[in-house]
């Protein structure tokens, strides 16, 4: 018989180490430690996290057998996850050693683009997903995700709606504004009547017309005058563009005056004050014992008198809370 220092320099018993180390099973003095904090060496931790890596591609691929009873499922699975916490382990040795960071947290898609669940934590490869008691695990995880999504496509419905979904466009077309007046005028008939039957007014007088603002005077005076105004300054261009520079001011053509903002919103004011002060002294002259004045909207405080009263309850309130009340 062949002594053991023969046997090692036999050619099977080299074909044999070299498969095993190619296994990632290595022999008994070069064994992978139990802990991966009790080796100090970059180069080997970086081995040893290889060779998991190869048991973990090997085991994923057998657990892939259709011939594997379920028992065997269920332990590759929990062997390929015992690999992957020791895996970890030695992800943070490398950290911890300056080497390099291999901890990605990349969540596992499917073809829709939706995480998978099962990713985190304890998970389940090949045939493992089709067990018994994992099935209804992910079906239910499939449903609820299925849920959550009806729900938020009805809000979707609701959600980014033009201006037809809020009715601002309902008056484009003027149906609504031509059946609004005439809803006005029976109403306004209506009340007039009643009000004639109260105060015993005689019934021959026809009512009156309904008073109405003169809105779309107002818009079309605020159309007109842009467009003047554009069309003056067009003019004025062209004109300056035939003269030449060194032609007199007298030939030059006259600028056109421009309206502020200001005066228009003064303008604006004034004439609806005008329009509400027209609608009481028509209201009062068909009764008697109101005044004018009684039917006009209350008198607002402006924005610099509301500033100024906000103002003087503020220093107040600082005078009492660092000087208590003086009275």
């Amino acid at each position: 018989m062949a002594r053991n220092e023969e046997k090692a320099q036999s050619m099977l018993y080299r074909f044999r180490e070299a498969q095993a180390a190619e296994l990632g099973l290595g022999t008994r003095s070069d064994r992978r430690p139990r802990t991966a904090g009790a080796c100090k060496s970059l180069r080997d931790c970086e081995r040893w996290r290889g060779e998991i890596l190869r048991e973990i591609s090997r085991k994923v691929s057998k657990i892939q057998d259709a011939g594997l009873s379920d028992y065997e499922v269920r332990d590759l699975n929990d062997e390929i996850n015992k690999l992957l916490r020791e895996k970890r382990h030695w992800e943070n040795q490398i950290v911890a050693l300056g080497g390099a960071n291999y901890r990605r947290n990349v969540a596992m898609l499917d073809d829709d683009g939706k995480e998978v669940p099962g990713t985190k934590g304890y998970k389940y490869f090949g045939r493992a997903k089709e067990l018994p008691g994992v099935r209804e695990l992910f079906q239910s995880r499939k449903k609820e995700a299925e849920e959550e999504n009806q729900a938020l496509a009805y809000y979707n419905k609701f959600m980014n709606q033009g201006p037809s979904y809020y009715g601002d466009l309902d008056e484009v077309d003027g149906k609504l504004l031509a059946y609004e007046r005439e809803t006005e005028d029976e109403d306004w008939e209506e009340a007039y009547n009643n009000l004639r039957e109260n105060l015993g007014l005689p019934k021959d007088d026809p009512p009156p017309k309904l008073p109405r603002p003169a809105v779309h005077a107002r818009e079309t005076n605020h159309d007109t005058l842009p467009t003047q105004s554009s069309s003056s300054k067009r003019k004025a261009v062209n004109q300056s563009e035939d003269v030449d520079m060194d032609a007199d001011e007298s030939k030059k053509p006259k600028r056109s005056p421009t309206v502020t903002p200001s005066m228009t919103t003064d303008t604006d004011a004034s004439s609806d004050a005008d329009v509400t002060r027209i609608h009481a002294q028509a209201a009062a002259a068909y009764i008697s014992f109101l005044e004018v004045d009684h039917l006009l909207p209350p008198k607002l405080p402006s924005h610099a008198e509301m500033e100024s009263i906000l103002l003087a309850l503020r220093k107040k309130a600082l005078v009492e809370e660092y000087f208590g009340d003086a009275t």
